[in-house]
């Protein structure tokens, strides 16, 4: 079965974080040099307004505070702005960042497109809550927002979520790999509505999903996307 994008997109899970610490510039850096197409993080903002990547949002230390209660300049070393990203990796290629934060898309989206990142590149992911990462087209129209969510959750029938998805413009649908049936991705297809895989972490996985036409999965192992996905 063929995706509807070619190449599909391999997505290095928080930048391969099975060869460097997660969420981090050297993780990034790598995923990038070692084939990866497509960069996955998470993103919050801090109390004076800076996007950074991180997964837990929490501070680490004696006093655990949320990063967004906490300035720029008091976040450790290691946790990266989405600034820094583009200062240190450029802007070729896709990012998808889980936001974490209420009402962040705006800001992650402004702050790329100053960087000069290719707004139909940019994939903004709203856990669970696909009406909101729908609404933030309204002020970015070029950018691509998923729907990540277990089938499970589900309280409609695949062929009305694919619906749904497809008036309020999301792009894609992302759902743990065990979701997935060649029939499921036929039928996200016909909606044009793309079909992404979290979680790919075996060969025997990345081959599955390659088999069934996947158009993105996300991994912590670089070498295994670049085998499984490989870009032009």
């Amino acid at each position: 079965m063929r995706p509807l994008l070619d190449p599909p997109l391999a997505f290095a899970h928080r930048g391969g974080r099975a060869d460097a610490p997660d969420n981090t510039l050297e993780a990034f850096a790598k995923a990038l040099a070692a084939g990866s197409t497509a960069l996955e993080s998470d993103a919050w903002i801090t109390a004076d307004g800076v996007v950074v990547l991180d997964h837990d949002g929490v501070v680490p230390g004696l006093r655990r505070r949320r990063i967004g209660d906490v300035n720029r300049d008091e976040l450790p070393g290691h946790i990266p702005s989405l600034v820094d990203l583009f200062s240190s990796c450029g802007t070729g290629f896709d990012l998808a960042l889980d936001l974490r934060d209420p009402g962040i898309g705006p800001a992650v989206a402004t702050e790329a497109e100053r960087a000069g990142h290719d707004q139909r590149r940019l994939w903004l992911v709203a856990a669970d809550d696909w009406e909101a990462a729908a609404g933030w087209k309204s002020a970015h129209a070029e950018i691509r927002v998923a729907d990540s969510t277990r089938r499970r959750s589900w309280k409609e029938g695949a062929e009305r979520r694919a619906a749904n998805l497809a008036e309020r413009g999301v792009d894609a649908v992302n759902l743990h790999h065990t979701d997935w049936s060649a029939g499921l991705v036929t039928l996200f297809h016909r909606f044009e509505i793309l079909c992404f895989a979290w979680d790919c972490q075996h060969d025997r996985v990345l081959a599955a999903m390659a088999t069934m036409g996947l158009d993105g999965v996300f991994s912590d192992h670089v070498d295994r996307l670049a085998a499984s996905f490989p870009g032009r």
